[in-house]
Order: structure tokens, then sequence, then C-alpha cells
């Protein structure tokens, strides 16, 4: 893994590399009911929405869609695991089959990429997909009890530990914690990267990503930018970056504080503008292109993909759009130590 975290990197110095785009939506296009879902198998609960549970009952169509980005020139592949984790896959009864999940679609997603490689030799690399999960470490569920809790650290990092050991038994590249609505639980999975290198004598190479709630740049848990740059900074992420939020434009401003303080290569992937009213979205390739073309011209980014709307049109506008385009540089790291025990008075004068 190491060796790959080191291929990414030169490269990303070198060009602006493409990430892939939304699952979701290209899954929302097959027009899958409860069979379809299913696959033939039998389940106690409904499966109409688990998209995660088609690595292994179609797997066909998981490998459909990462070809498809392929061929709209991604460079990073994540995997089809976004909730495949014991505590989102526990709404569908499926819990027990979390390590299955993740094993198959990390293959598939291997499959793809190694393929695509051998065909052409250009490097192609598979991200291990890491959702927040639908509980939070750092808020209460209960307006009239803010102390309470639904789940723990220990807890949390524990259903990351069998994540991360399935994705990376599967052959994934990089551990991609996204969507970090709360940096206590991107915490926790970076947490259980770290042990689940340490158990196998090795270094899992860490993408993470934040995503922001309010216009004032925050995460759901209050952190700006760089209070969630300096509680993850430790960890030495390969990438760091946001994803999904408002949608390029809005997104902007924040890609750009985060490129100024990061010393890291730095991954945006934004959604395909805002939803509409009926939780669909709208904007086109060419009108993401056009506002990614934005931070592309400001130097703000080494990797840019899509996250929800966007299709494998919306891949390829973005692929062309970076063509011969230089990436952001990553500046010095900031040595802040010496600070530490000097008066700001001290400083100021």
């Amino acid at each position: 893994m190491t060796d790959k975290a080191d291929q990414l990197r030169t490269l990303a110095t070198e060009r602006i590399l493409i990430k892939d785009g939304a699952y979701g939506t290209q899954v929302q296009e097959f027009k899958l009911d409860e069979a379809g879902f299913r696959g033939g198998r039998a389940f106690m609960r409904d499966q109409k929405g688990n998209n995660d549970l088609l690595n292994l009952t179609r797997p066909e169509i998981t490998s459909d869609i990462c070809n498809r980005f392929v061929e709209a020139g991604a460079d990073i592949l994540a995997t089809n695991t976004f909730n495949a984790n014991r505590i989102s896959q526990s709404d569908y009864g499926t819990e027990d089959m979390t390590a299955e999940i993740n094993l198959a679609a990390a293959k598939l997603t291997r499959e793809a990429a190694d393929t695509a490689s051998a065909k052409d030799g250009k490097p192609r690399f598979v991200a291990g997909a890491i959702g927040p999960t639908n509980k939070t470490l750092s808020l209460s569920p209960d307006v009239n009890d803010p102390g309470f809790r639904e789940v723990d650290f220990d807890g949390v990092k524990q259903i990351y530990v069998e994540q991360i050991a399935a994705l990376v038994d599967g052959g994934v590249d990089f551990i991609l914690i996204e969507t970090v609505f709360d940096t206590l639980n991107a915490k926790s999975a970076i947490m259980a990267a770290l042990e689940e290198g340490e158990r196998r004598g090795r270094v899992l190479p860490l993408m993470l990503s934040m995503t922001i709630t309010d216009m004032a740049g925050r995460n759901l848990s209050g952190h700006s930018i760089e209070a969630f740059w300096a509680a993850v900074r430790h960890a030495k992420p390969l990438t760091v970056g946001l994803n999904c939020s408002f949608g390029a434009d809005r997104l902007r401003p924040h890609m750009a504080a985060l490129s100024a303080i990061a010393d890291t290569l730095v991954m945006g992937y934004p959604n395909a503008g805002l939803p509409n009213e009926l939780g669909e979205y709208d904007e086109c390739a060419d009108k993401t292109r056009e506002k990614v073309g934005k931070w592309v011209e400001q130097g703000l980014v080494n990797i840019v993909g899509g996250c929800c709307g966007t299709t494998p049109d919306h891949i390829a506008a973005l692929a062309d759009l970076v063509n011969g385009k230089p990436p952001r540089a990553i500046p010095d790291p900031i040595d802040r130590t010496f600070l530490a025990g000097i008066e700001p008075m001290t400083l100021a004068a």
C-alpha cells in the first residue's frame, strides 16, 4: 500500500487526478425494485435502497458502474461501501453480512481498476470508502438529554475495524474516510485504520474528506476547516479534502481555506449543485465543469471528482477540464511546536 501511496503522491504533483462520481446516482438508473435489490436471495426485511448489498446480490451492477467511471477518465475508484458498516446495515437487518459486502466490493473494484490498467498501462487506484454511519459521537439525538449518546467511541471504532479489515483483504490501496460530519466519528475511523495497519505490520494510507453543513464552513459537530485539519493532521493523511456539501461554487472558498493550510494532497468532490424539491440533482456536466474550473484556476486541488448527483458525464467533463492543467503546489509543513509556551503578547510584539 505504501508503494501505491508514493505512486499516487507523485502523479498528483504532476497532474490533477480524477476521482470517480456517485454510486447512488448510477444505481437509480437501473430502477431496481425490491426483487432487484434482493437478487434472488431471501431476507427478513426490505432491501430496496441498500446500495451496498448490490455488491453481493447484483455484482454486475457494481462492476458496470466502476467501468463507466473508468471509461470517463477516473484515476481513483472508490468502493460501493459508503453504508457498509454494522450500524448502517442494521437498518436492513444485514449487519452480519458487513464483512462479506466490503470484501466483495473491494474485489469488484480492484478487478475493474486492474483490468483497465492492463489494457492501457495507466495506473488506477482503489479507495475503500467508509461513510460516517447514521450515528454521531459528538451530539445527542435527544434534545431533552444532551449527554446521551447512542454509540460510544470504542464501539464505533470496532465497526470500522471490521469494515477496514474486509476492504484491505479485498485489495484496496487506500482507506477513504469521507463525508465527515462528526470529527469524532472520523477520529474513531482513523484509529481503527491505524490499529488495523499495526496488526498487519504495514501502513494503511488514509484519505480524509469533510462535509460542511453551513455556509460558515463548519461540519455538524461544529468544526471549521482549520479545526478539522488540526484534529486529523496527526494521522498524516495521503489526501485531505471536502465532498458533498452545497456544490462546487459554494464550496470554493472553503476549498481555498483548506488548500492554504494542508501540507498534503487536497481532493475535492462536490455534489452536482443543490437538490431540487424532489431531491434530484439538475446540474449538468458542463455547469459542474465550469464551477470546478475556478478551483483549477486558483490552484486549489490535486484531485477532483464528484459526489451526489454526478454521473460518468460529469467525470468525463472534469477529466477534460484538468487535462494539461497544473495541480496545486503542496505548501511546506509549518512546525508550530516552537510556539508552545510563548505568550500571545510576545508574539504580537
